[in-house]
Order: structure tokens, then sequence, then C-alpha cells
């Protein structure tokens, strides 16, 4: 049952969001953002995410050079275009190799968000920040 809630989170990350990555360190890193209304109740309920037109996932990937998932620690915070500043809380998905770490986001409709994360291992650290609308349903 995991795996296929897991699966499905994912194949939702993929074919819903815009997908983007960039380069940390000599990690490259997978970011996307969506809301959360995107999940299926089964998916958000066993995620503990909350389904509402007000509310927005964040979802990160990280890999080595060899596409090997990279096990790091995450922090960051959300800025809107008005200076609302909102600490994230990420929360680690594994499946087998697979790891994901995910974030709850709330907002209002044409919330312009400056997302600011940064990304630490025993080995190395780094910061990257994207910027995305969200839009309600």
């Amino acid at each position: 049952m995991f795996k296929f809630i897991l699966s499905a989170l994912v194949l939702l990350f993929s074919f819903h969001s815009q997908a983007t990555e960039t380069r940390v360190g000599n990690w490259t890193v997978h970011y996307s953002a969506l809301p959360s209304t995107f999940l299926t109740p089964d998916v958000a309920r066993s995620y503990q995410i909350e389904r509402s037109r007000y509310n927005g996932i964040l979802n990160i990937a990280i890999h080595n050079k060899d596409g090997k998932s990279q096990q790091v620690n995450l922090s960051g915070q959300g800025k809107t275009l008005i200076g609302t500043v909102r600490k994230l809380e990420f929360q680690t998905v594994r499946e087998g190799d697979a790891i994901y770490y995910i974030a709850e986001y709330p907002y209002r409709n044409e919330d312009n968000v400056l997302f600011t994360i940064d990304i630490q291992s025993p080995t190395q650290g780094g910061e990257f920040s994207f910027r995305h609308t969200f839009y309600t349903d």
C-alpha cells in the first residue's frame, strides 16, 4: 500500500508540476511547487497533508553526480512580495533508494513566493532559491 501511495505521489509531482532542476555544489536538485489539491485525498491523508485550494506543496529531490538520492538536512523559507515570511518544515519520504523532501506552504491567490532552501550534509552544503506563483483552483 505504501509503495502504491508514494508512486502516486511521485507521478502527481511529475505530471502536474513544473519540475525544475539546478546545481548546488556536487548535487543536482530537482524541485517543484504545486497546489495540494493535485493530490488525491488518500495520498494527502497518508502524508498528513491538508488538501486545500490555499495550501501548496514543495517537492525536492537531491542526487549526487551518479544520480543516487542523497540524505540531507533541508531548511528554508518562503517570502511573498509583500514581505510575509513563512518557515518551511520538510518531511522525508523514502521508498527503496529514492528520497524526497516535501513541505507545505499556505498561500492566497496569485501569491508570488521566493523560496530559499538551505541544504546540508556532513560533507557539503549550499543554498538555492526559486520563485513560484500560486493560484487558487
